[in-house]
């Protein structure tokens, strides 16, 4: 595959006339004056494929060398039905959360965010992740279920223990990570029973994670990790969560909340659902708050006022209109951990939430650069945000899933 590289755009000043345009020129002069803001360095545009990378240096993902995607595993994605995408619906919070979680997956846990601008570019759009990933941590990453009741990993075993493996390699551009892959099967099951049953889903996430080839991610998350090994160990279904204390346990609360019906306890849905997993009281709390906060907004409470009444625990506006000045790599890596914590990554999704009140895409591809577990705040930022704002249907296009 051969990249050909043209010169960089020199029209910064329009970025803040066209910055609501969704065109290819809007894009690239978004790309250049985020670039600009944050302090990161750009040079030429790539062209890759259907993938436009706005490069650092280096020669980005190629089919050969250091950046070859592995070959792939059989059973491509496929583009989801459209949407509705306009108005204040959890529908649309569900979706954003897809979206955000696709757009970031490329840059999943990068920490060094020279080096994801110098393999991606600017995220604004669903790209392909390719190897070596720079701050990969499989090579010290371990997993040895106890029995084949555990064998969550399967074909994907080989490449723990290796240095430079993307924990989503296999993925196309567009596709849902496992934690969204499983909102997306859990909000199929409540959508067609009508109902969420906490048995039903306990015995289907079993089922799905034990199934052959139904998902085609690498890594796998400790609390998947935990909840097996118990599993494999004879542990009932109800009693396998782990005190598990990561952002990721939200990453399905707005598809649980956009498939109950009118009337349903989603409080008390939302606990029981991510306490199977996650039995850790700070992203429990999260969870409920996130809940909160999607239905304040789409009942017509504005974004920064429903963050300001029902997120004052975890976030103070205050301090948000001070960091608002600064650029976002700042308060997102110096202010605030990129990690995956709970108790840095759902104040990091609740301030560019804030931030980005009101423009959807800016708040999306904002998460996704600041790298760390953007994946998971992800599910906060773009459920937020789209919910607030409604998502452009080029996004919704772009999304895959089985």
């Amino acid at each position: 595959m051969q990249c050909a590289r043209l010169h960089p755009g020199r029209a910064l000043c329009f970025a803040i006339l066209h910055r609501s345009l969704q065109n290819f020129t809007s894009s690239h002069v978004r790309c250049h004056f985020f670039l600009h803001l944050n302090g990161l360095p750009h040079t030429g545009q790539v062209f890759s494929g259907n993938c436009c990378f706005f490069m650092a240096g280096g020669e980005g993902c190629t089919e050969t060398g250091a950046g070859r995607r592995p070959d792939p595993i059989p059973g491509g994605a496929q583009p989801i039905p459209g949407y509705a995408a306009h108005g204040m619906t959890l529908r649309n919070a569900y979706l954003g959360s897809l979206v955000a979680d696709a757009l970031a997956m490329p840059g999943h846990w990068y920490y060094d965010r020279e080096a994801l601008v110098r393999d991606y570019g600017i995220l604004d759009r669903c790209k392909a992740p390719c190897n070596p990933h720079p701050d990969s941590i499989l090579w010290r990453s371990t997993y040895h279920p106890p029995d084949p009741r555990g064998d969550i990993l399967r074909e994907q075993a080989v490449y723990w223990g290796l240095r430079g493996i993307h924990y989503h390699q296999f993925l196309e551009a567009g596709e849902n990570t496992l934690n969204f892959r499983l909102a997306t099967d859990l909000h199929e099951q409540v959508r067609d029973s009508g109902r969420y049953d906490f048995m039903r889903w306990a015995e289907r996430y079993v089922a799905r994670m034990l199934q052959p080839g139904w998902h085609r991610d690498t890594y796998l998350e400790e609390y998947h990790r935990g909840f097996f090994t118990r599993y494999a160990q004879g542990k009932r279904i109800t009693k396998c969560g782990i005190s598990d204390e990561h952002i990721g346990g939200l990453a399905q609360v707005p598809a649980l909340l956009a498939a109950l019906p009118e009337g349903a306890d989603w409080r008390g849905s939302v606990k029981e659902h991510v306490a199977l997993t996650h039995r850790h009281g700070n992203v429990l709390r999260a969870a409920d708050c996130l809940a909160r906060l999607l239905k304040s907004v789409i009942a017509g409470t504005p974004l920064r006022e429903a963050i300001a009444r029902e997120a004052g625990d975890w976030f103070s506006c205050r301090k948000a209109e001070q960091w608002a000045r600064r650029r976002d790599l700042e308060i997102i890596g110096q202010v605030i951990s990129p990690a995956c914590y709970i108790d840095q990554a759902f104040p990091a999704a609740l301030y560019l939430s804030w931030k980005y009140h009101d423009d959807f895409d800016a708040g999306i591809i904002a998460n996704a650069m600041v790298g760390g577990d953007n994946c998971h705040r992800g599910a906060v930022v773009g459920s937020l945000l789209a919910a607030a704002n409604g998502i452009d249907t080029r996004w919704i296009i772009g999304l895959k899933c089985k």
